[in-house]
């Protein structure tokens, strides 16, 4: 199946952009930015083109927007990161991706773009994960909790969020729809990299696991499912982004609902034999249900 509509990616040299170009390229008019024109990887992108958004002059990659129906928002600069230690310098970089969405948002506000889908992260909230969610005090996080993440990655990624809500209000001249999709896990789940005791990383991974058929899926339902209004009638979703996981704790609810998302997989079928092996063979010490020890 094709589209006709215009579809601007930016970031898209980098890993969650490889795993989305296989059927956006069969289905869109793409516009290829990321800010080096080389490809991170072995594989060649065709029509790559070099454009630095952090510029705050914006006419240097305004034109690049115009016609665009849809812009996919994954480009970022790494900071520390989650899963690495924490640093209060974190947030110059994370700063500088804030202001990264803030003149994507401007841009594609100014040249008619219809909807932004923003690459955000289930980091977002993470402070409800490791503080709730383990200690098994809660059991499910619904996307609309307000988001409280206890480092700068976190913080960051919900400030994408909330600014793209003020876009989608129409409080600047015109509405710009945005999803907000908090990727989880986009990877495949190497028992290895868990062994020999590290039960809650894995067990929080398979929860958080969205494969890549699934991935794409949700991405283009952001893109074109016609009505994206929240219960208010503004047109912004936050969405979570995993498979229909079977230790899952996050709620897919509104991408269900909203968006008509219908996730292929589940990581407890995927990966059954590494979770035979490492939580259920004999003297292991992996304790019963989806998160904790």
């Amino acid at each position: 199946m094709t589209d006709s509509r215009k579809v601007l990616i930016t970031g898209a040299a980098g890993y969650i952009a490889s795993l989305l170009l296989p059927v956006f390229q069969k289905r869109y008019d793409l516009v290829l930015l990321d800010i080096s024109d080389e490809t991170h990887g072995e594989q060649s992108i065709a029509g790559l083109l070099s454009a630095d958004l952090h510029n705050p002059n914006m006419d240097n990659y305004r034109g690049y927007f115009e016609g665009v129906d849809t812009v996919v928002h994954l480009a970022w600069r790494r900071s520390g990161g989650p899963g690495e230690p924490r640093s209060l310098e974190d947030f110059y970089v994370e700063y500088a991706n804030v202001h990264l969405a803030y003149n994507v948002y401007r841009v594609s506000l100014d040249s008619g773009v219809r909807r932004v889908v923003v690459a955000s992260s289930n980091h977002a909230a993470d402070w409800y994960e490791h503080n709730l969610i383990h200690a098994k005090d809660m059991e499910v996080l619904d996307p609309y909790r307000l988001p409280l993440s206890d480092n700068f990655y976190g913080w960051a990624k919900s400030t994408y969020e909330h600014m793209g809500f003020l876009f989608a209000t129409g409080s600047f001249g015109r509405v710009l729809e945005n999803v907000q999709i908090r990727i989880g896990a986009p990877r495949e789940i190497r028992m290895q990299e868990f062994l020999p005791s590290d039960f809650r990383s894995y067990k929080r991974d398979l929860g958080a696991y969205i494969s890549r058929r699934d991935l794409q899926q949700l991405f283009v339902r952001s893109i074109e499912t016609q009505n994206i209004e929240n219960v208010h009638g503004v047109p912004w979703e936050v969405v979570y982004g995993i498979s229909d996981n079977t230790r899952a704790f996050w709620s897919l609810g509104n991408a269900r609902r909203v968006l008509g998302y219908e996730p292929q997989d589940d990581s407890e079928i995927k990966f059954a034999e590494d979770i035979r092996y490492f939580l259920y063979s004999q003297d292991t010490k992996a304790g019963p249900g989806r998160v904790g020890k």
